[in-house]
């Protein structure tokens, strides 16, 4: 043990240029720049997070994440072939190779992690299963949907959720499961059933979209706790280290004020030490993991800090309006932070 510390106080004695030395890239990071193109599964079509507006052109915050990994790796956030996945064939895509990253609104749990073959890398956003309720039902509360038909979708974690939280409150109710979220908002929009259960944020995002949004309720109620997480595949932990440091990177940018529209100017002006180690002018860090100095710089020019992708899909400025919450930074009462990028 005292040999394992004397060589450890070595290396940091030795400084920056011992432990970064510049990385052979994996097999991951290999494939992806070979071919050009980075491989993202985001949803089959979900407000705020992943879909395609009028022109084609997929949009929100899991895109958006999508294109910051493209930006770092190939230096371009239009280098994306997007793959739209249901909550059956998600994990099995990523899996079994057909993508490289997996920016779905994809809970974080256990079982995931351990056995499907997969890791989860940075939480990016906290959410909770909720409830939305047409207005003139009178329903305002959870404990009323008793004996109510309820739409989800399969292959998600909301439907343990949801016989966990009816059997520890004796609430019954009627399932009506579909495999996909469009196909789930149709039918509750129908009148197929008479709520929709699904992550806070969504179900907010779907009635904004609505054309009378007034005439639906979210319920105060939240029933789990929902860990977002960008999922790649077990056994690259070089990429596996790439992608998280990703999406650290845009948090630690709105915590150094770093923008979409400053982040040159501070690259090459501001005397801080963790703003130059962030944007690459200093640190060598991106050729650690077998990129170039920009990497990081080149992801936040793309689609802005944490702040600003949230604003764009999710806050004030968009049509959801949904407040930060839990979603603030460490240093702002909430519960999203980064750890020191150095």
């Amino acid at each position: 043990m005292k040999l394992v510390w004397a060589l450890l106080g070595l290396l940091l004695a030795a400084g920056p240029g011992v432990a970064q030395q510049a990385a052979t890239p994996g097999a991951t990071l290999a494939g992806v720049r070979a071919r050009g193109v980075l491989n993202c599964g985001i949803s089959t079509g979900d407000p705020a997070w992943s879909q395609p507006d009028a022109r084609g052109v997929w949009q929100g915050m899991d895109a958006d994440l999508c294109r910051a990994v493209a930006a770092a790796v190939l230096g371009d956030a239009s280098k994306v072939a997007w793959h739209p996945l249901t909550g059956q064939n998600r994990f099995p895509a990523l899996s079994g190779g057909q993508i490289e990253v997996l920016a779905r609104t994809t809970t974080w749990t256990f079982l995931r992690d351990s056995m499907l073959g997969l890791n989860f890398t940075a939480p990016y956003f906290m959410d909770g299963q909720g409830f939305l309720v047409k207005v003139a039902g009178g329903v305002t509360g959870a404990a009323q949907l008793d004996g109510a038909s309820i739409c989800f979708t399969s292959a998600s974690t909301h439907e343990l959720n949801l016989q966990d939280w009816a059997r520890t409150r004796g609430i019954r109710f009627q399932p009506v499961i579909f495999a996909d979220k469009d196909e789930a908002r149709r039918a509750y929009e129908t009148g197929r059933c008479d709520a929709y259960t699904a992550d806070a944020s969504q179900l907010a995002a779907v009635r904004a979209a609505f054309a009378n949004p007034a005439e639906h309720r979210l319920l105060p109620e939240l029933i789990s706790k929902e860990p977002y997480a960008v999922a790649v595949r077990h056994g690259d932990d070089q990429w596996f280290d790439l992608v998280r440091f990703v999406v650290f990177a845009l948090l630690e940018a709105e915590e150094l004020g770093v923008t979409r529209a400053n982040a040159d100017r501070m690259a090459a002006e501001s005397p801080s030490p963790a703003v130059q180690r962030l944007l690459g002018r200093t640190g060598d860090l991106g050729p650690s993991l077998g990129l170039d100095r920009a990497w990081l710089l080149n992801a936040v020019k793309a689609v802005g800090n944490y702040a600003e992708i949230y604003e764009r899909h999710l806050g004030e400025g968009s049509q959801v309006r949904l407040p930060r919450g839990y979603n603030r930074l460490w240093n702002q009462g909430g519960l999203l932070w980064s750890p020191p990028i150095r």
